[in-house]
């Protein structure tokens, strides 16, 4: 995966108000239907980032051969080419397919960006990618391309076997090798980032905590203060006390916890399969799991993340861009995304043929799936990160107690959605 989509989780806020207000002029297309347009158009551009350009090209090509239609690639920042869509839609410079976050779908969606998509059978859509890719009102802006879920890294010349349950990492965290050097009594055992509200939802949902009730699409309904989210705080709590000061700086953190696990000195973390490659780099002797069962008992549900294919509200040629979009979620281009990327593939039969290569992240990424909550798609929630990301911080470092410190959290995300919504 793109390290650009926990980049934009962090900078979701600005990105998605940036959209809102350039809306105001932009394009209110969305609602034309995915099967209008120009059946006779023979050319159509693919916008992608340079780590699919390969897979891109390999695409365009079969499919020109399969359906004679030239597919022209162009190349750049996902999140720069997404924050700019309301203009290049106005302008007409907007690629006819290019590819989005399921964060971004509902949002850019509901805001005029995106022709709806409809879902080809041989997408081979289950519930949980389906609900990435629709918005609140029930309309599909996208076809599911590739899913992504938090998942655990341990370094196997320390440990023999992953973790199963939080209660072995609380023992891994009495053993004095894991002590951090400098600081009395703490350990390195084993790290998460959460102040991090993206790494951290797993904790709370596995609680009971949620952000949004309806499964993410009724803002109104808030979960983030309830009983088990405060539980899910309040044990971080107890790991924050455990843990060197500097998983306190909600700036310097996450490299703290790389340089710990690349150096030997952590047992295990809770990331992304963006950061597997580092870790190869690194020449460190790791394996990846799911994520062990909580005190509860209950599972660490992490946010559902992923990628889909989108089409602009601009495309002139929205007939032929439907069709190339289904030829993109189809099983076998499905199956050769994963073969030139790793990256899981949204399509059930293609998830399939990846687990069957008895790769060890991919297998865990889909186990962790399984699990997981699908991140809400709705543009308020692009006033939830940031207000979390403070509770949780408050919270951990004693500032203030949990409960007063996700109430208010819960009170700034109703009145920052108020003010840009008006709900």
């Amino acid at each position: 995966m793109s390290t650009k989509f926990m980049k934009s989780a962090a900078v979701l806020g600005t990105a998605t108000l940036a959209s809102l207000l350039l809306v105001a002029c932009g394009s209110k297309t969305a609602d034309k239907a995915a099967d209008s347009g120009s059946s006779e158009s023979k050319e159509l551009t693919l916008y992608v980032e340079d780590q699919y350009k390969a897979f891109a090209e390999s695409a365009a090509q079969a499919y020109e051969k399969e359906a004679g239609v030239k597919v022209t690639i162009k190349t750049g920042d996902q999140m720069g080419g997404l924050d700019n869509l309301s203009l290049d839609n106005q302008s007409g410079k907007a690629a006819d397919v290019m590819m989005a976050p399921y964060d971004r779908v509902g949002s850019l969606g509901k805001d005029g960006q995106l022709s709806e998509v409809k879902l080809s059978d041989g997408a081979k859509t289950d519930d949980k990618t389906k609900s990435l890719v629709t918005a609140a009102d029930g309309k599909v802006y996208g076809a599911p391309a590739v899913i992504e879920s938090l998942v655990l890294y341990y370094n196997k010349d320390l440990i023999k076997e992953a973790p199963k349950t939080f209660a072995e990492l609380e023992e891994l965290a009495k053993d004095s090798k894991y002590a951090f050097a400098g600081e009395d009594g703490k350990t390195t055992a084993f790290l998460a980032d959460w102040t991090n509200f993206y790494y951290a939802y797993g904790l709370l949902a596995g609680n009971g905590g949620y952000v949004f009730g309806q499964n993410g699409k009724d803002p109104k309904d808030i979960g983030l203060a309830n009983e088990g989210a405060i539980t899910a705080i309040n044990y971080a709590k107890t790991w924050y006390e455990k843990w060197p000061k500097g998983m306190q700086d909600t700036e310097g953190a996450p490299n703290l916890i790389q340089t710990q696990f690349q150096e030997g000195k952590t047992a295990a973390i809770i990331d992304g399969p963006w950061k597997a490659q580092a870790f190869k780099d690194a020449k460190v002797n790791y394996s990846v799991a799911t994520i062990p069962t909580l005190p509860n008992g209950k599972n660490y549900e992490t946010f559902g993340g992923g990628k889909a294919w989108i089409i602009p509200s601009s495309t002139k040629n929205l007939e032929a861009a439907q069709k190339f979009v289904d030829f993109l979620v189809s099983t076998e281009e499905q199956k050769a995304f994963y073969d030139k990327t790793n990256e899981i593939p949204a399509n059930t039969e293609a998830r399939s043929y990846a687990e069957g290569k008895n790769d060890e992240l991919t297998t865990a990424v889909i186990k962790q799936f399984q699990n997981a909550q699908p991140m809400p798609n709705i543009p308020q929630m692009s006033a939830v990160w940031d207000p979390a990301k403070t509770m949780l911080f408050e919270a951990v470092s004693g500032k203030k107690d949990a409960k007063t410190a996700a109430n208010d959290a819960v009170t700034l995300i109703k009145e920052t959605i108020k003010q840009k919504f008006g709900e």
